[in-house]
């Protein structure tokens, strides 16, 4: 061998390295697209091949709807838009339907479902239950289009297959044709492989969201094998489950004594587009305003620090259980490839 010729070996730790300084590079500009606060209220981000700017934090439907109180969940949703949390989080069966219900009722009002960058999700894998989500979930959120359209829960081996060989898809991009839907997407909280088969398949999507938060980082890492490639293809990453779940506040703050907003800051530290939040209260809407306000990265060193306080519970599943279990999975998508819902 010549000092003109490197080995094989060279040569793969030349090209592994490369990649990883593109995987930094491409993160470091998602990060870079950060606008200040001052501009919108909320920072913003780029999401993705889109080129749309969105809130870096995005209001969750799931949490919304579970106001008991409708008029305070629209308090609620107005205080969000009038403070730039302009990204709205939905899906078609959320409390069956009444989340976007109740959301389409506060953007109807004086308009603001011109200020809102609105998604909701496609529970259906076929062409007509597709086409029927569609329809009603436009009805219920009061709305000629949705601006970002997902497919909810690739928590299954074959989800990818069906939503091609169903004709889910085929209905996705008609919608997008006849001007229903703008952008199409897909979510999954179980497995990165599950992700990775999506992004394999033959569509450029727009977006894909996925569990981030520190425990992730140990365990199924979505935050190791999806965005990185995500990055490759520049699909705008949503993250979610930044608490980690639980019956409360969030496993995170119940299991490790964590703040939601050091959880939070390590969220929107990673190359996430926008970091879905939960919120039922007008406290934390302005807890995570306030967050969103302040946001400076985490140093590497602090990164190090956070993961190793959590590493040693973190490793085999037992706080993630919407990856280790089916307890996370929605009843709807249980039924519909016939798992019991007991």
């Amino acid at each position: 061998m010549t000092p003109e010729t490197p080995s094989a070996s060279r040569r793969e730790f030349m090209k592994t390295a490369g990649t990883r300084l593109s995987v930094a590079a491409l993160a470091g500009q998602v990060l870079e697209s950060t606008t200040s606060a001052a501009e919108s209220g909320v920072p913003k981000r780029k999401l993705g091949r889109t080129g749309e700017m969105v809130s870096m934090l995005c209001l969750g439907g799931w949490h919304i709807g579970s106001v008991k109180d409708d008029k305070e969940a629209i308090r609620i949703m107005h205080a969000a838009i009038d403070e730039g949390m302009t990204f709205f989080d939905n899906a078609w069966d959320y409390h069956n339907g009444h989340s976007e219900e109740v959301m389409g009722t506060a953007l109807k009002m004086d308009n603001r479902r011109s200020k809102v960058f609105l998604m909701t999700k496609n529970c259906e894998r076929d062409y007509a239950g597709s086409m029927k989500n569609l329809e009603d979930s436009l009805r219920r959120l009061k709305t000629d289009h949705l601006d970002l359209w997902q497919f909810h829960e690739m928590v299954y081996d074959n989800d990818p297959d069906w939503v091609f060989d169903k004709g889910g898809l085929k209905a996705a991009l008609e919608a997008k044709k006849a001007g229903k839907v703008r952008y199409i997407g897909f979510t999954g909280h179980k497995d990165p492989a599950i992700h990775m088969k999506m992004l394999a398949k033959p569509h450029a999507w727009d977006s894909a969201q996925m569990p981030i938060n520190v425990l992730d980082f140990h365990y199924r890492s979505f935050q190791k094998q999806v965005v990185p490639e995500c990055l490759r293809r520049n699909v705008g990453v949503i993250g979610m489950k930044g608490l980690a779940g639980g019956a409360t506040q969030g496993r995170l703050i119940e299991k490790f004594g964590l703040t939601a907003a050091e959880c939070f800051r390590y969220c929107l530290s990673q190359p996430v587009s926008t970091q879905v939040v939960g919120i039922t209260t007008m406290a934390q809407l302005k807890e995570d305003i306030a967050l969103a306000r302040s946001f400076q990265p985490m140093t590497a060193a602090e990164l190090d620090a956070l993961r190793a306080k959590v590493r040693d519970q973190a490793t085999d599943g037992r706080h993630e259980l919407f990856k280790s279990s089916k307890m996370y999975d929605g009843p709807h998508h249980r039924k519909q490839h016939g798992f019991d819902l007991a």
